[in-house]
């Protein structure tokens, strides 16, 4: 099929290029034009495993192009993906104003049947104003039909997520495009869930928010585990063996971050608002996450007394491992609170500390962990890269001015880094002093 994609983000490209890789005829559009010119380059605008060679691999067959033109990629097209962006608003609703651009100019320049589909995260009735507006301005008196089919794709994993998914959900009104999303998604043979565009769209924040409370749920339960002596990783596991439950997300930490969870989680607690629903247990899903954050600053500055003048080794930026994406990244608050009390930091990250130098200011960049380590008073451990559980303990330790971790990941045991010496925090488990 021939598909056009608008909007070249974390989205927009995975969708593409997989689409791509499926065997269909897809050209990516952006009103960016540096970032079009870096990917016929081939130079990726994010870090994503698998991804690069995929843009590689599709371009050379000529079934992936990326492009500035949006009129002739539209009327070529059978089916039009909108991948624009939805960023919060100052009172947390989401910014729909790139959808309606999208809509808009895809209204003006179709001259023949077109689907049009909604990728990005939008608020439910999204789809209605967008075939209202498309309606509006449909200078030719194209026919047309609108979709929502919502995107799970978590970073890190979004090519693996996109070809393996669990499920498909398109909320559609036609037969018509029903088969066509049918045609679409067969090559990857997995259940497709079809409904109303209302139900397609609340099933994508519905999800997200519910992914956030069990992590926020956790990381509650870490904290009476704290209080009680008891240690939360086996409480996960004990609750995770639930088949009603799962292991998955029951991951206690510093909290969430990144460009989905605390957007959408806000949104749709707007979204309800809106709808006339006060949405009470995502307002304490945020409250427990924005306090994950600083009860992990207080572990530092007990453990460390005066936090002035201490130098404090950081492993991991990125908001979670296999990703370079520092957005709202927990590192953030955590290394801004640290720099206001005086702290000195070293840091390192696997993909992200480019990205984290547009982002924190008056930072020691190492190339390694070791580096890092070097005459540290303390380590923090931000983002559970798997690089950092092959470290050498003793090297680290020897590197170090003071044994101390505070591990805001839970990647190490506690009996293992009390063998090898250290003081060890971390989080809903006894500390090893």
């Amino acid at each position: 099929m021939k598909i056009a994609v608008i909007g070249t983000g974390y989205v927009g490209l995975v969708t593409g290029v997989c689409l791509a890789e499926l065997g269909n005829d897809v050209a990516c559009i952006d009103i960016d034009e540096e970032k079009i010119g870096k990917l016929n380059n081939g130079i990726m605008p994010i870090y994503e495993p698998g991804l690069e060679e995929m843009v590689v691999r599709n371009k050379a067959s000529g079934k992936l192009r990326f492009t500035l033109d949006i009129g002739n990629s539209v009327k070529e097209a059978e089916v039009v993906f909108i991948c624009v962006g939805t960023p919060p608003k100052a009172n947390g609703e989401a910014d729909l104003s790139y959808v309606e651009n999208a809509a808009r100019t895809i209204a003006e320049v179709m001259d023949s049947y077109k689907l049009i589909v909604e990728k990005s995260t939008v608020p439910v009735q999204t789809g209605e104003m967008v075939a209202k507006t498309i309606k509006s301005h449909n200078m030719h008196n194209a026919d047309f039909d609108v979709a929502s089919n919502p995107e799970f794709l978590r970073e890190g994993s979004a090519v693996s997520d996109f070809m393996n998914p669990d499920r498909i959900v398109v909320g559609c009104e036609s037969q018509k495009s029903r088969q066509m999303m049918e045609k679409l998604y067969a090559p990857l043979k997995a259940p497709i869930i079809f409904t109303d565009i209302k139900s397609a769209e609340i099933i994508k924040h519905a999800s997200n928010s519910f992914l956030a409370t069990k992590i926020s749920f956790i990381n509650a339960i870490a904290n009476v585990c704290e209080l009680a002596g008891a240690d939360v990783e086996k409480v996960a596991e004990g609750m995770g063996l639930d088949m009603r439950i799962g292991r998955q997300f029951l991951n206690a930490g510093i909290g969430y971050g990144g460009s989905c969870f605390p957007k959408d989680v806000d949104a749709f607690i707007k979204i309800s608002e809106k709808l006339g629903y006060d949405f009470r247990l995502l307002k304490a899903v945020q409250e427990i996450n924005d306090m994950q954050k600083k009860h992990f600053i207080n572990k530092i500055e007990r453990a460390l007394w005066i936090v002035k003048g201490k130098t404090i080794g950081v492993l991991g930026l990125a908001f979670k491992p296999n990703t370079d994406d520092m957005r709202l990244a927990p590192s953030l608050e955590i290394i801004s609170r640290l720099q206001e009390e005086g702290a000195i930091i070293k840091a390192y990250d696997p993909k992200a500390m480019e990205k984290s130098k547009l982002e924190l200011e008056n930072i020691d960049y190492c190339d390694s962990p070791y580096d890092v380590a070097k005459e540290s008073d303390a380590l923090l451990i931000l983002t559970e890269w798997k690089d950092f559980l092959e470290l050498d303990l003793k090297k680290i330790k020897h590197l170090m001015r003071h044994p101390l971790i505070i591990d805001g990941r839970n990647i190490y045991s506690p009996d293992v880094m009390k063998k090898e010496g250290f003081s060890y925090i971390s989080i809903g488990r006894k500390e090893v002093v």
